[in-house]
């Protein structure tokens, strides 16, 4: 056998992680997404651009962490510390699924989901094309120190950026918001559990699933009609069962009302 070459993503992904022993949240809802794709629809043809349900997805998750303030923060110190707005972070597929950047979005609360289509697009097309100068230098550094450096580099990158608000190894500032999206439905999977990764320091992870066709009760009676679940990890020392209900009603309250992001001030 040829000699293994592990991907940046790999070598994180070893450096960063240790067995479970944390405290963390596993949530789950399953929805009608008969509104969403007719609203989806809709705007594609009066846009022209092909929003996607990650973006519808990036809108909601934008409002509900304005709703719910106890998770648009960060831990620092041992002390809790709100952000001044909220800026969530997209995970998009790098040289044909080697390696995962982030893509940040900010004051992402206030985006339309066609907003939010165009900031995500402009900024993951800039990093595939070799144009996100932090990324490409951070890539590099991976690649060069042994995995027990990398681990503690990890460590004090996410101590400096989130915690501190420093930026540091090509990183800016609070490089990853208070959430990550992002989206296993586009490979096919109905759902997933995104692990929460340590030197992040984000509280909150969003996993979209694949849309299908999927039994419903409408009056008890069963309805076909297309679904999708939704999955999130959430840090259980920034939320409870009551502040994760607060986000499960904002996702069941645009998904039943897609159009309210038509509604200035929504």
């Amino acid at each position: 056998m040829g000699k293994y070459r592990m991907s940046a993503r790999r070598r994180i992904s070893i450096a960063s992680y240790k067995p479970p022993h944390e405290g963390v949240i596993h949530a789950a809802m399953t929805l009608d997404c008969s509104r969403v794709v007719a609203y989806l629809d809709s705007v594609r043809e009066t846009s022209g651009k092909k929003v996607t349900i990650t973006a519808f997805m990036g809108a909601i998750v934008g409002r509900a962490l304005r709703a719910e303030p106890t998770l648009n923060g960060r831990i620092h110190l041992g002390r809790y510390i709100p952000y001044d707005s909220v800026n969530v972070a997209f995970l998009v597929q790098v040289n044909e699924g080697e390696n995962l950047a982030q893509v940040l979005l900010k004051d992402i609360d206030t985006m339309s989901p066609l907003d939010v289509y165009d900031g995500l697009h402009a900024k993951a097309s800039n990093v595939r094309t070799g144009g996100d100068k932090n990324f490409e230098k951070s890539i590099k550094l991976t690649g060069k120190l042994p995995t027990p450096i990398l681990r503690r580099v990890l460590s004090l990158g996410g101590f400096m950026t989130t915690g501190a608000g420093k930026s540091f190894a090509g990183q800016p500032a609070f490089p990853f918001g208070s959430a990550v999206i992002t989206s296993v439905g586009m490979l096919g999977v109905d759902e997933a559990f995104v692990p929460p990764t340590p030197f992040l320091r984000v509280p909150l992870y969003v996993t979209i699933g694949k849309i299908k066709d999927m039994v419903f009760a409408e009056e008890g009676q069963p309805v076909v009609r297309p679904g999708m679940t939704i999955t999130a990890t959430l840090d259980h020392r920034f939320v409870d069962g009551f502040q994760a209900a607060t986000l499960a009603a904002e996702v069941r309250k645009y998904f039943a009302n897609p159009e309210l992001f038509e509604v200035q001030g929504t």
